[in-house]
This record gives structure tokens, C-alpha cells and sequence, in this order.
């Protein structure tokens, strides 16, 4: 499976994908590892990334940036009205309430949602992780904001899903960040000793996040998160842009405002300023070239007098970091190190403000543009089966307090409770014990508004149905299991009704249990276990989940109210009967929806593969035209007559006008059509060229094979100890294919010779390739056959010698018989029968 993390940044994207030698950040088909998250709308087709960058000015009514921030949220919010002004694109309000992008696509208006818009980028960084890894990617890890409501986090995870993506987890991105920081760490405490506390400092283009988190061996706890949700760099651009735009109105008369793609264009060149004050402290020059009105305008600015204008803006630097200390009850002294990332940090004087605070010398050990990626990558290696990754526990927090609203019969009106805090450990879950007659709605809240960055603190409604009373008329017992999960999404994720065998005694409205009991179990969402009263028991199954909580959380007055207290229950046997829960989730697209949005994203996937393939043909054709114009009067001169150039350039000529009148628009087809025209006309030229320059090559490879088999035949006719193994017959099959081989060549050089260059060649390298590989064919088995070993002869024994005839005495053995003795080792019946002679 593909392992996949994405940094879904408000003005640039990474992709880091997890391989055999670790996590490694991709580069798009610009090699650059950042993609800007930018999507450009035409009469054709979509362009996403840079390509879409490069529209931001000369199309910028249909190209889209800064919409991540639009996620979840209605067209009325307050964050959408302001941002309406400093957009070039068209917001509107759609069907639903919530906040449409209007852009002009196929020569038709059309509106998108947020989550379509976000889906495009992500089918963008989708495409760009396949072609690196050579296989399809659906698994992931998507980073968001640690300040993400439900509703905006759920409106991400469907623009995972409309671009075909499957999202393992949304990860905060502070969280992201000490994952990547604190994996890699071998010196870090053991679980029984005191943790290192490490506070992560995050300013990227749109927003300022800080956390606290607390490592141990093989182990992440965030303490707190604090957070400014519109401190970032886009800040700092504003003053620049607001500073300027005063200046040329003064000095050239020029309302820059109004005009919106000058206004573009001054914030692209206040960005690059800031960045340069970054690395500079002297007068640095801003200049625009036919800016308005052909006005050519310049301006001055240095980073000291920069600083003062930002120093509303700087001092918003430290409040978060305060929050963060005073959540976690911490001390500075506490604070092992300070890590700075987002791009923003590198502006010196919020670098000095950090420091300042700390006390200490700020880290910067993580890549601050690309800690986020990679520790989403790391995150989905840790989910993934496919690799071996070193045990990391990862414990988040709740951002907001999240509370529970109710009818209570008792009091005949609502009752509430707080069932995760700020800051309570995520994910998480808790069992939540009602006793109810009838179906009952829970509603879901944030419960400090003020400290939201959102102006509609609910959460859901859930309705729990089904429940009916006990057989004896008595309210039933129900079991409801309220989570956070792995994406910091709340939901009551399971409901279930306990049925009561032989049972007498009264029932209560609600349970109260003081002493909350905690299994040390990983919990699957929506599951809820069949389990006795007293002791309810759930399998193992989900490694992400935290361990689960069987808790009451409604207050003591209400038990008190609905009934007096009874006596002492008896243990009896219980079974439980799963309930229907109908959610009703604020800003939530139905599924419907959904399935209607991932079919069109498919279409317009299709349609934009098409439209580049038209354009290849197209580009296929200019470039043929550019490349045989000048090779005409170049290399290919010399083959081509002077009546079949000049024909060939017209034709060139007409086919390059074309292109640029009646050729503009032209469907996939006629391009391919008019490739084939013009290559029929310079084919052969383009043959003949090529056969000049690979025929001398070949003659002389075929002529060496000649030179080395005629020397061959010549050393066999000489007698030579190298060759006299070979047979006769074979070698004058070798001299007969030499000689013809040598004539072939002698006449087809002869011939070609005499040819002309703006004619087809006598010969074509493959006549020649396929006479050197016959001849090969023919002489190299012959030539090269291995002389016959030769074994040295043994020595006779020494009896053979001292026994043998002497002066015609005796029965000598024959020569045959003399060589058997000595090839079987074995004395003779003739050595036998020697007699014993003195020898004079």
C-alpha cells in the first residue's frame, strides 16, 4: 500500500511519501517540492499547482487561493465577510448556506464548494505522489490546523474522499511536527522518569499555532495547544500592501485598490520584499514596471521601520505562548527546547519576540517548511501494515471544551454536562448510562464560545431511537458511547438498550457512577459489546483508539428530582439490544452529495487528461515545424534537392500559420493527421541523413570481420599449431563466405559511391547489419572450436622394461599388449610368464 502524508497549507503543499530508506518529500513535474495551492479555472481545463500560480494575475477572476479557510463555514460567518475584499474571485452563498466559489469553467458560470475546490488540489498531489512511487496512492494522512471545529474538519475529510483519497487520519499539525521531531529522538526518557517537555512554535502564511507536548521513550502527549487563528505572514504582507498603496496614491495619483489584478501584482512583490528584509537590514527597493496606466512606480523600505509598523502585530506573538505555559501549569525552566517551523518564523524580529519570552536559544532542527509533511508520513507508516516503524504512541488533545445538552424529565426542561474538557486526551471514549422510556435527541456544543474561532459553537444533534420501556413498564437502561476519534471529530458513536432478566427492583432516570471505570482497551467506533451490567467487556480491535471510559456524566440532581433513592440493586443477568442513532451534523454534506461531487470530480479529471492530450499533438506539430525548418538549412541540407526544400519549407511556412489562425482550436485528431502529413514529406530526408551517419559505421565493423577471418585462413593455410585442429572441409567454407562477404561490401560501397545524397541510399544499414550477423553466423562456430585435449602418456613400470626380449629370447609381448598393460596398471598374462634371466 502507498504511505502518504499531506500538508494542506493555506498558500503551498508538501507530499512526503514513507519508502525503504525513509521519508522523503516529492518533488511535482516543476521539481519543487512545493506545490502552491492554487487552482486556475479556463475554457478547457482545470490547471492546478504552479501552472495555476502563473494564472494569478492574467486570469484572475477563475483562479482560486486562500479558500482552505472557507471549510466548514457559512457564507454569513464573520471570517468569510472579511475576506471577501481582498479576493479577486467571486464568493457566493450556496443552496445549503454555506460559502460557494464562482468561477467561469467551459465557457459556463459555475459555482464549487469548498470541498470540490480542495479535492482538485488533492487529486493534484494525488497524481504527483503517484508518479514517484509508480503506483496508485489512496491512503494518507492529511494535516489541518490544531484549531479545526468538527464542522471544518469533517468538510476536509469529504474533499479526501471526493478526490478518491482515503484518509487514515487528520492530524493536527503541531502534532504532526513533534511526531516528526520526537521519533527520531534516542536519547528521550524512559516511561518511568520525568518527560521532556518540548514546545512547538508553528507561523505559517494564514494562521499561529503553539503547543506543548511532553516526550517519553517511544511516546507523545500533547499538553495544551494555544493558537492565533489570522497571525501569519499574509499579516505582514497586508502592512507592506497597505503602506504602498498609500505611497502611490500620494506620489503617482493612483487608486491601486480598485483595480484588483495592480493589487495582485503589489502583493506578490510586497512578499518577495518581506522575504528579502528577512536576510537584510538596509533600504531594499520596490519597483513595478507599467503598473497602472503604464505608470512605472518605486518605492524604499528597510526592516527597521518595517518592524514599526508591525508592532501590533508582534505583540501578538507572546499571548499564545503564555496560554500554552498556563494550560500545562509549566514553568519556563520546565521547557527542555523551543522548535520553530512555518515559514513565517523567519521573520528575525517574531524570532527575537519567541527567544525573548523562553529565555533560551530557539531550535531549529526540523525543516520549516516540510516537519509537517514528513510527520504525516510517518503517521501513516505507523497505520500502515506495509512497513516496520519503531512503537510511537501519539496522544492529542480536545481544543475546545464539548458538552452535552438534553430534555430531562425530571426537570422538565434541558439538562447539560461537559464530557471532554480543554484539553482532554484524544482520541477517547466514554459510556454514558440514560434511562429513558422513549427515543431522546443528545446535543452536541462546544461550551466556551468566546475562545472559538467560529461563530457557531454547536456541534450536532444525535437521536437515539428505538427505546422503548422494560416490560414491566419501567424506563430501560441505555448505554450511550460519546467519542472523540482519531480525527478529532466528536460523534456518539454507538447506543445501546439493556435488557433486564428478573429483575423487581425501581429504575432511575439517569446513573450516576462516581468511581468511573477504565479499561485498558482500544476501542472500535461504533461498536458497542454485548457485556453484563456489572462488568461490560469490549474486544480489542482498533490500535489507533485510546483506552476507553465507562462514566456518568449527568448531574446528582437529577437523580434526585426524577425519584428517591431505591434500595440496593439485586446482580442480575442483563443483555443489550443495539439502537439507531440519527445524526444531524452541523454544515455536513449528505451522501448524495458526496457520490455527485466524486463523479464530476472524475469527469473533470477525464477532461483535463484530454485537453493536455490535445495540446501534446498540438505542441507535437509546432515543434516538427520548428525542428525541419531549421534542419534543412542545417544537417539535412546536403539531403534534399533544391526544388524538394523549397516545397517542404512552404509547406512548413503554411502549417506554422495555420497553427496560429484556423489551427488554434482544432481537435486531438487533425493535429495527428497533420504530424503524419508533414512526416510523410520529411521522413525520408530525415532517413537519408540518418543512414549517412550510421552506414560508414557499420562498412567498417563488417570490414574488420573480414580482416580477422581472411587472417584466420591464411594462419590454417600456413600451418600454424593455433588452427591445425580445424577441418578442411569447414575452413574452406569460412575463406567461401569471406570472399563473398568482401565482394557484397566492394560493389555496395562502389555503388553508394557513385549515388547521390538527395536519393534513397544502395544500401541500408539493416542489408548491412544482417550481412555482418550472417557472416558471423557462418565462420565463429567454425574458427573458434576448441582444440582437442591431448593426455600425456603414462610411463610404463619398470618390469616391463627390465623383462623384455632379449637377443630374441623368451615370448616378448606385442606392442598392443604392452599398451593395455600400461593403460590398466595390471601385469600381463606375457609379464606373467617371463622367466627370471641374468642379463649380461
Amino acid at each position: 500500500m502507498s504511505v502518504v502524508g499531506i500538508d494542506l497549507g493555506f498558500q503551498s503543499c508538501y507530499v512526503a511519501v514513507a519508502r525503504a530508506g525513509g521519508i522523503e518529500t516529492i518533488a511535482n513535474e516543476y521539481s519543487d517540492r512545493c506545490t502552491p495551492a492554487c487552482v486556475s479555472f479556463g475554457p478547457k481545463n482545470r490547471s492546478v499547482g504552479a501552472a495555476a500560480k502563473s494564472q494569478v494575475i492574467s486570469n484572475a477572476k477563475n483562479t482560486v487561493q486562500g479558500f482552505k479557510r472557507f471549510h466548514g463555514r457559512a457564507f454569513s460567518d464573520p471570517f468569510v465577510e472579511a475576506e471577501k475584499s481582498n479576493l479577486a474571485y467571486d464568493v457566493v452563498q450556496l443552496p445549503t448556506g454555506l460559502t460557494g466559489i464562482k468561477v467561469t469553467y467551459m465557457e459556463e458560470e459555475r459555482n464549487f464548494t469548498t470541498e470540490q475546490v480542495t479535492a482538485m488540489l488533492l487529486s493534484k498531489l494525488k497524481e504527483t505522489a503517484e508518479s514517484v512511487l509508480k503506483k496508485p496512492v489512496v491512503d494518507c494522512v492529511v494535516s489541518v490546523p490544531c484549531f479545526y471545529t468538527d464542522a471544518e474538519r469533517r468538510s476536509v475529510m469529504d474533499a479526501t474522499q471526493i478526490a478518491g483519497l482515503n484518509c487514515l487520519r487528520l492530524m493536527n499539525e503541531t502534532t504532526a511536527v513533534a511526531l516528526a521531531y520526537g521519533i527520531y529522538k534516542q536519547d528521550l526518557p524512559a516511561l518511568e522518569e520525568k518527560p521532556r517537555n518540548v514546545v512547538f512554535v508553528d507561523m505559517g502564511h494564514s494562521a499561529y499555532q503553539v503547543s506543548v507536548c511532553a516526550f517519553n521513550r517511544g511516546k507523545l502527549k500533547v499538553l495544551a495547544t494555544a493558537f492565533d487563528t489570522t497571525l501569519g505572514g499574509r499579516k505582514f504582507d497586508e502592512v507592506l500592501v497597505n503602506h504602498f498603496c498609500e505611497e502611490f496614491g500620494k506620489k503617482y495619483k493612483l487608486d491601486i485598490k480598485s483595480k484588483i489584478r495592480a493589487l495582485l501584482r503589489l502583493s506578490q512583490e510586497c512578499e518577495k520584499l518581506k522575504k528579502l528584509m528577512s536576510a537584510n537590514a538596509s533600504d531594499l527597493p520596490l519597483s513595478i514596471e507599467c503598473f497602472m496606466n503604464d505608470i512605472d512606480v518605486s518605492g524604499t523600505m528597510n526592516r527597521g521601520k518595517f518592524l514599526e509598523m508591525c508592532d501590533d502585530l508582534l505583540a501578538r506573538v507572546e499571548p499564545p505562548l503564555r496560554s500554552v505555559l498556563e494550560q500545562s501549569k509549566l514553568k519556563k525552566e520546565d521547557i527542555y527546547a523551543v522548535e520553530i517551523v512555518g515559514g513565517a518564523t523567519r521573520i528575525p524580529a517574531v524570532k527575537e519576540k519567541i527567544s525573548k519570552f523562553f529565555g533560551k536559544e530557539l531550535s531549529t532542527t526540523l525543516n520549516a517548511d516540510e516537519a509537517v509533511t514528513r510527520g504525516c508520513a510517518l503517521q501513516c507508516a505507523i497505520l500502515s501494515p506495509a512497513f516496520k516503524v519503531r512503537e510511537f504512541s501519539i496522544t492529542d488533545v480536545v481544543p475546545y471544551p464539548i458538552s452535552l445538552r438534553w430534555n430531562s424529565p425530571a426537570e422538565e426542561g434541558s439538562s447539560d454536562c461537559e464530557v471532554f474538557p480543554k484539553n482532554h486526551a484524544a482520541p477517547f471514549s466514554k459510556v454514558l448510562t440514560f434511562y429513558r422510556k422513549e427515543p431522546f435527541t443528545l446535543e452536541a456544543y462546544y461550551s466556551s464560545p468566546q475562545d472559538l474561532p467560529y461563530p457557531d459553537p454547536a456541534i450536532a444533534q444525535f437521536s437515539v431511537q428505538k427505546v422503548t420501556p422494560q416490560s414491566d413498564g419501567s424506563s430501560s437502561k441505555v448505554k450511550v458511547k460519546v467519542r472523540v476519534n482519531v480525527h478529532g471529530i466528536f460523534s456518539v458513536s454507538s447506543a445501546s438498550l439493556v435488557e433486564v432478566h428478573k429483575s423487581e427492583e425501581n429504575e432511575e432516570p439517569m446513573e450516576t457512577d462516581q468511581n468511573a471505570k477504565e479499561e485498558e482497551k482500544m476501542q472500535v467506533d461504533q461498536e458497542e459489546p454485548h457485556a453484563e451490567e456489572q462488568q461490560p467487556q469490549t474486544p480489542a480491535e482498533n490500535k489507533t483508539e485510546s483506552e476507553e471510559m465507562e462514566t456518568s456524566q449527568a448531574g446528582s440532581k437529577d437523580k434526585k428530582m426524577d425519584q428517591p433513592p431505591q434500595a440496593k440493586k439485586a446482580k442480575v443477568k442483563t443483555s443489550t439490544v443495539d439502537l439507531p442513532i440519527e445524526s444531524q451534523l452541523l454544515w455536513q454534506l449528505d451522501r448524495e452529495m458526496l457520490g455527485l461531487y466524486t463523479e464530476n470530480e472524475g469527469k473533470m479529471i477525464m477532461q483535463d487528461k484530454l485537453e493536455k492530450e490535445r495540446n501534446d499533438a498540438k505542441n507535437a506539430v509546432e515543434e516538427y515545424v520548428y525542428e525541419m525548418r531549421d534542419k534543412l538549412s542545417g544537417e539535412y541540407e546536403k539531403f534534399v534537392s533544391e526544388d524538394d526544400r523549397n516545397s517542404f519549407t512552404l509547406k512548413l511556412e503554411d502549417t506554422e500559420n495555420w497553427l496560429y489562425e484556423d489551427g488554434e482550436d482544432q481537435p486531438k485528431q487533425v493535429y495527428v493527421d497533420k504530424l503524419a502529413e508533414l512526416k510523410n514529406l520529411g521522413q525520408p530526408i530525415k532517413t537519408r541523413f540518418q543512414e549517412s551517419e550510421e552506414r560508414p559505421k557499420l562498412f567498417e565493423e563488417l570490414g574488420k570481420q573480414i580482416q580477422q577471418y581472411m587472417k584466420v585462413i591464411s594462419s590454417f593455410k600456413n600451418k600454424e599449431d593455433q588452427y591445425e585442429h580445424l577441418d578442411a572441409a569447414d575452413m574452406t567454407k569460412v575463406e567461401k563466405s569471406t570472399n563473398e562477404a568482401m565482394e557484397w561490401m566492394n560493389s555496395k560501397l562502389n555503388l553508394q559511391n557513385k549515388q547521390s545524397l538527395t536519393v534513397d541510399p544502395v544500401v541500408k544499414t539493416k542489408e548491412i547489419e544482417a550481412k555482418i550477423k550472417e557472416l558471423m553466423s557462418i565462420c565463429s562456430p567454425i574458427i573458434s572450436k576448441p582444440k582437442p585435449k591431448v593426455e600425456p602418456p603414462k610411463e610404463e613400470p619398470k618390469h616391463a622394461e627390465q623383462n623384455g626380449p632379449v637377443d630374441g629370447q623368451g615370448d616378448s609381448p606385442g606392442p598392443q599388449a604392452a599398451e593395455q598393460g600400461a593403460d590398466t596398471a595390471v601385469p600381463s598374462d606375457a609379464d606373467k610368464k617371463l622367466p627370471e634371466m641374468d642379463i649380461d
